[in-house]
């Protein structure tokens, strides 16, 4: 009798297993019950999670968002969505700064967040920074939808590198784009894109002068455009940035030459416009 033999062996190639993706699905609702802000909806799914710590003295409520897969790659991707309902007021912050790794196949991850802000409520958009790597590919979208007598403080933050370890960002691609409605109207829209030699554009003076961390701070309604003076005073001491206030809006720009820089100039602009709330422990860290 002949031997039988399986229709493959082991001395044929193994086929090309497709790269493990990773996707993450938030949703997040804030109430009223009583004078108090409250959970009112939960939804995660895969890499995407939220905490909520205990609530700090003077703090609002606050949900920590974080995403177990330790970082983005081509291919992922992110979707986020809070709503805060009428007259609530909460912070929602990232638990660590985010990374964007090396990208293989020509696929970029995207990250996706959907805030919506219910009348008289007060939002706070808090993450800390992303950090991309060399040879990344993201792109993110932050749209928020604001009740015309709402309020919304956000920011973000961008580190081109570790800093610290002398890396940067020779090749890859960033796209960053906010759009903010309020009352179902557009106030502001920005974009910003970056491909190829990230760190050749930054160099340049017309564009970050040699820095190698940004940040986009953005306030609308519940007065804060009235503390224009207030936050150029607190970045007096400070050398590459602008604070612009606008349609009872403020927009503020900075730029470090590290990510410790950064921080230490996003810090000080939101202490006038945050008060006197402490900042989210998970940025103390």
């Amino acid at each position: 009798m002949k031997p039988r033999f399986a229709a493959t062996s082991w001395s044929e190639p193994p086929s090309a297993a497709p790269l493990a993706r990773a996707e993450g699905r938030l949703e997040l609702s804030f109430r009223r019950r009583g004078e108090a802000t409250v959970l009112d909806h939960l939804y995660q799914q895969g890499c995407a999670k939220a905490r909520f710590p205990r609530r700090e003295t003077g703090a609002h409520m606050t949900a920590v968002t974080l995403n177990t897969a330790g970082g983005l790659t081509g291919g992922d991707r992110l979707s986020t969505r809070v709503d805060w309902g009428p007259g609530t007021s909460a912070t929602v912050a990232s638990q660590a700064a985010e990374r964007a790794y090396r990208a293989i196949g020509g696929v970029p991850a995207r990250q996706e967040t959907r805030l919506s802000v219910g009348e008289g409520a007060f939002a706070e958009w808090l993450p800390q920074e992303t950090i991309l790597f060399d040879d990344c590919d993201l792109a993110r979208d932050l749209c928020i939808d604001m009740a015309p007598d709402a309020a919304f403080l956000g920011l973000e933050q961008v580190v081109f590198g570790r800093t610290a370890r002398g890396e940067s960002v020779s090749r890859g691609r960033f796209r960053d784009a906010w759009r903010l409605s309020r009352g179902g109207r557009l106030i502001y829209a920005d974009v910003l894109s970056l491909e190829g030699d990230m760190q050749g554009r930054l160099d340049r003076l017309a564009a970050a002068q040699g820095c190698r961390a940004s940040a986009s701070i953005v306030g609308a309604g519940g007065g804060l455009a009235g503390r224009l003076d207030d936050v150029r005073n607190a970045l007096g001491n400070f050398t590459l940035w602008g604070a612009s206030a606008f349609d009872d809006m403020i927009l503020i720009r900075c730029l470090g030459q590290t990510g410790a820089d950064l921080r230490r100039m996003v810090l000080a602009a939101l202490a006038p416009l945050r008060g006197a709330r402490p900042i989210p422990r998970v940025w103390q860290i």
